[in-house]
């Protein structure tokens, strides 16, 4: 009989087991497979006011425990405040909300929020009549009963969670709480701020991009910034410190931009790949609100394609992360075309000086992928594909018409991120340190010369941040100049660096239509950080030309 006891016991005990890993891994709290990692996007419903707001914390080792709440009542924001770091516990924010015009007398709507280890109501700078409500983890909600037309202005209609001390926000809009929610993570889990918003969504501003009065335009080429959830780890840093202190990835990359787009005043950026670290960044937001956040507040219109480590291991897939880039401000930034590979295929036109509606600079943006999708034939990285190319030559051919009303010389350029085969051409001439090996994809798809075909008078790539020159592809029978091929040179201290100590750069291109010249350099995050590295024209009267002889 006891036998037959302990048998059962053991039989149960495997069962609850099997039961327990099964739930561990299916539930959506976990989500610890790469398969069950969904498309976080959060909610812009237009007319709902948020009723309330409230978090939940479950225990993943307990079978009992959930942080789901009744979906017909609260909406979850589908973001792990523990962003699946603790292998004990997991938490999620859930509101409330209504639309104004369901709203009933007994409804209240939420004014405002904070987050404190204290009754708010109770502090000198409190109003008699306000009556803060507590939540778990720290958050207050002060709630209005009066359905006024400035309650309504007051009122919060969405809510979002964002990562870190150093999170900003970059949307319009919407407040950031200083104050990270009370959970206790732990140091090596980047704090959970809850951010909001009052009102209906802003409009982006979208500026349309102009040649200056002086002929002339300035683009800032940001390759690799590598930016991570929480301020980042240095790699291969020069020095290996900063400013007294330890080597801070994200805060010194963001310094280093900053002081750039001050002292260089570009009038577009164009972020070329690998802006956010993957698997750093398991909230790939908080990463892409830090670089836009600079650009916003500059009021500098940028572009972005993406590298093959900005969604690898985000819980955000590029097309999520697009559609977030293409609601912020200053953002030009388009997903493209849905029925051809890859996302953020796209054109920029850059117009004519003063009030001219021609086109003087167009500039093509294309998704170069990540990793190769044949690794037992095509090992490496992957390519530029055929539907790619065709959607660019057809896209090319059909402004050209109307490109020939520009009355100067019209001039066509294209950023990637992972270089073209044809980098790895070490007898053509270069300008600029060829450090590193050239990761471009071994299957040649011909882009190279699909951009030759259409005029493109310079392409530049990211991807290899020791990598720094710009090569001259010529026409291999009449060695004619055809095609400058440049790097950008890797920025962010969040990618490696390494090769006998890189120092992290940022890449100009100088554009005068006047001349229909185009003038690049360099500038160093350390070191002679006033000096123009490796200045060279690479096109002049529109095409492209062989590098000057250094005398």
């Amino acid at each position: 009989m006891t036998r037959r006891i302990v048998r059962t016991i053991s039989q149960l005990t495997a069962a609850a087991f099997i039961a327990f890993l099964l739930i561990f891994f299916l539930d959506r709290n976990f989500r610890l497979l790469p398969h069950a990692v969904h498309e976080y996007m959060p909610q812009h419903h237009h007319g709902l006011l948020v009723t309330d707001i409230t978090i939940t914390a479950c225990s993943k080792v307990n079978l009992f425990s959930s942080c789901k709440l009744d979906s017909g009542v609260w909406q979850r924001v589908d973001k792990n405040l523990y962003l699946d770091k603790s292998w004990v516990s997991s938490a999620y924010v859930h509101v409330q909300r209504k639309k104004e015009e369901d709203l009933t007398p007994e409804d209240r709507i939420i004014v405002d929020v904070t987050i404190s280890r204290f009754d708010p109501s109770k502090s000198e700078k409190a109003r008699p009549d306000e009556k803060w409500e507590s939540r778990p983890a720290g958050l207050w909600v002060l709630r209005s009963s009066r359905r006024t037309a400035s309650d309504s202005k007051k009122a919060i209609t969405s809510v979002d969670v964002l990562f870190g001390d150093d999170a900003v926000e970059a949307r319009d809009g919407w407040e950031l709480q200083n104050t990270p929610l009370l959970l206790g993570a732990g140091t090596d889990i980047p704090v959970p701020h809850l951010t909001v918003r009052r009102g209906s969504p802003v409009e982006p501003v979208r500026p349309q991009p102009q040649i200056n009065d002086n002929g002339k335009f300035k683009i800032m080429q940001l390759a690799d910034l590598h930016l991570s959830t929480g301020v980042g780890h240095c790699r291969d840093p020069v020095p290996d410190g900063y400013e007294g202190g330890p080597c801070l990835a994200d805060p010194r990359t963001l310094d280093f931009v900053s002081k750039l787009l001050d002292e260089e005043k570009p009038d577009l950026v164009v972020l070329s790949g690998d802006q956010v670290n993957g698997d750093t960044a398991p909230d790939a937001q908080t990463a892409i609100f830090k670089y836009a956040q600079l650009l916003i507040k500059r009021k500098i219109p940028y572009v972005s394609i993406f590298g093959n480590h900005d969604d690898e291991g985000s819980s955000l897939p590029r097309m999520g992360q697009m559609a977030l880039i293409e609601q912020l401000p200053y953002s030009l930034s388009v997903a493209g075309p849905d029925d051809i590979d890859g996302v953020g295929n796209y054109y920029v036109e850059i117009l004519a000086q003063g009030t001219s509606k021609h086109s003087a600079l167009t500039m093509y943006l294309l998704d170069s992928h990540a990793y190769s999708p044949d690794e037992r034939q095509w090992s490496g990285y992957d390519w530029i594909k055929k539907n790619q190319i065709d959607w660019f030559r057809q896209t090319s051919e059909g402004l050209k018409k109307k490109h020939r009303e520009y009355t100067h010389i019209h001039m066509d350029i294209a950023f990637i991120h992972i270089p073209l085969p044809e980098y790895r051409d070490q007898d053509s001439p270069h300008v600029g340190p060829w450090r590193e090996g050239v990761t471009a994809p071994k299957f040649n798809s011909g882009f190279r010369d699909a951009l030759v075909e259409q005029g493109i008078v310079m392409v530049s790539c990211g991807h290899d941040h020791a990598n720094e020159y710009c090569m001259l592809s010529t026409n291999k029978t009449t060695n004619k100049p055809e095609l400058w091929m440049c790097y950008g040179g890797g920025a962010g201290f969040g990618g490696y660096g390494g090769y006998g100590g890189f120092v992290r750069r940022v890449r100009f291109f100088d554009i005068d239509m006047n001349g229909a010249r185009i003038t690049t350099y360099k500038r160093l995050e350390y070191g002679d950080t006033a000096a123009r590295i490796d200045q060279q024209i690479i096109v002049d009267g529109g095409s492209a030309i062989a590098p000057r002889q250094k005398r």
